[in-house]
């Protein structure tokens, strides 16, 4: 059985009847339209897997509605339906993108054998394609380089979930660890990885359009549901549907993906059908979901149905050895994206990286090393090449008496004073008041000290501070 959804484009209704019957028998999802408008039309909205496309339309010619269909999706299987044995316009339909012909009258054994070898191979040519994309992007996995012992008993963890195939993997780390990475890793070692790898973001849309993208709806169900729309489930039918920052999906959603993960069957918004999927879910989080259990913000039956096989991230500062390997690694992604020949750090800088506590993980090591490739001119990334609050002031170390030993060079104690505190703001994600109790501050007094070093934020969102100096 197959939940592939094809769309039927023949102005004999009659037909478009007996071909819609066959096929919803063997399981696929039929639409229909009767005009070349229709047809382009109902791609746009519907996303079909094949085209069953008459080459004699009441309103344009089937090879003018081919070419327009395949300019928007190259891949998209289109089956020309000729009639009155014209050879000559299937051969023209082929030459021009169709994937294959059949001439009317056809036997329904035929039509489902072409439908069948169509969506084998166009999903064949697809992923072909996608590995060859993901192939010259290589670096996107570099989050995983690493040999420290947390990597490696990272990596020997994602072999084995792989290869065990659990229906839910719960990833855990802080933000900017590489839970993404992770997961697609997980999806591409395992017997999965020809099948579609889904990502939807719970903190990214609001709960009624959340539960469409991922349940999908029918026709009518409301009020802007203008066709009927496949979910994010049924596109991810045999793959993995990725969750990313599960801790934020609405208790009513929750719910609805518990009776999935145990039944592994849905119905769409407005629907009656039930549809069974086999998908693997990786939820991925960097909230305590333990905590959010007892404080009721997150349901415990689904908790404890994520938690099966847990997989925890760990931070980079916990494996602070991998960042040379990392560095390497992102300049050598950078020079081929930039067209640059930088030879790599030099040991000051790599001295930098490795003191500093890195609160944005890895994500914030590579997006470091992108802006100083961008910004810097020379062979080497030198150190006034990082960010001021980065070099921060002369480092303290603790002496035998409990306070910090002066350095044998002196320092700058306003420059001390800036860098502790930029430090604070950044692992507090800019809020003074937690960044004040770091130091022992109120808020009041850490905003003079931001005022007086002119310390703004460049992104709320992945804190990055940029100090203006007179």
């Amino acid at each position: 059985m197959s939940t592939a959804t094809i769309l039927i484009v023949d102005d004999e209704r009659l037909l478009r009847l007996t071909l819609r019957s066959r096929l919803e028998d063997q399981g696929f999802i039929v639409v229909e339209g009767e005009t070349g408008e229709e047809a382009v039309r109902i791609v746009g909205e519907e996303d079909p897997d094949l085209v069953l496309l008459d080459y004699q339309l009441p309103d344009r010619n089937g090879l003018e509605v081919l070419d327009i269909l395949l300019q928007r999706d190259r891949d998209l299987p289109v089956v020309m339906i000729t009639g009155h044995g014209s050879v000559e316009g299937a051969v023209r339909a082929m030459r021009r993108g169709a994937i294959d012909y059949l001439e009317k009258p056809f036997e329904f054994d035929a039509l489902l054998l072409t439908v069948e070898s169509s969506l084998q191979t166009t999903a064949l040519r697809r992923e072909v394609r996608r590995l060859r994309r993901e192939a010259s992007e290589a670096g996107g996995a570099s989050e995983l380089v690493g040999r420290t012992p947390q990597m490696q008993e990272l990596n020997t963890v994602i072999d084995r979930v792989a290869q065990s195939d659990p229906a839910t993997v719960l990833l855990q780390g802080e933000s900017g660890t590489g839970k993404n990475v992770v997961a697609r890793a997980i999806h591409q070692r395992s017997v999965r990885a020809e099948k579609p790898f889904v990502t939807i973001a719970c903190t990214s849309l609001p709960e009624n359009l959340l539960e469409s993208e991922l349940m999908g709806h029918e026709r009518g169900a409301f009020t802007d549901a203008h066709s009927t729309k496949r979910g994010l489930l049924e596109v991810a039918d045999g793959g993995t549907l990725f969750l990313d920052e599960i801790g934020e999906l609405p208790l009513s959603l929750q719910a609805k993906l518990l009776h999935l993960l145990e039944e592994r069957s849905f119905r769409r918004i407005g629907g009656t059908r039930t549809i069974k999927v086999d998908v693997r879910i990786i939820a991925a989080t960097n909230r305590d979901l333990r905590g959010a259990v007892e404080r009721g913000q997150f349901r415990d039956d689904f908790y404890y149905r994520l938690n099966i096989v847990p997989i925890w991230i760990p931070a980079l500062r916990e494996r602070k050895a991998d960042i040379p390997l990392l560095v390497d690694t992102f300049v050598t992604l950078f020079n081929r994206d930039f067209r640059k020949e930088v030879l790599g750090v030099t040991p000051a800088v790599l001295q930098v990286l490795m003191r500093y506590h890195w609160p944005g993980n890895v994500r914030e090591l590579k997006n470091l090393v992108e802006r100083v490739m961008i910004l810097g001119g020379g062979r080497q990334v030198e150190l006034e090449d990082l960010p001021v609050e980065l070099r921060g002031g002369p480092s303290l170390t603790p002496n035998a008496a409990g306070g910090f030993a002066l350095p044998d060079g002196g320092l700058d104690l306003e420059e001390l004073e800036r860098g502790l505190l930029v430090q604070a703001l950044v692992r507090a994600g800019g809020n003074r008041t937690q960044a004040g109790r770091l130091l022992g501050l109120n808020r009041d007094q850490v905003s003079y000290r931001v005022e007086k070093f002119k310390i703004r934020f460049e992104d709320a969102g992945t804190p990055r501070l940029r100090v203006q100096r007179d």
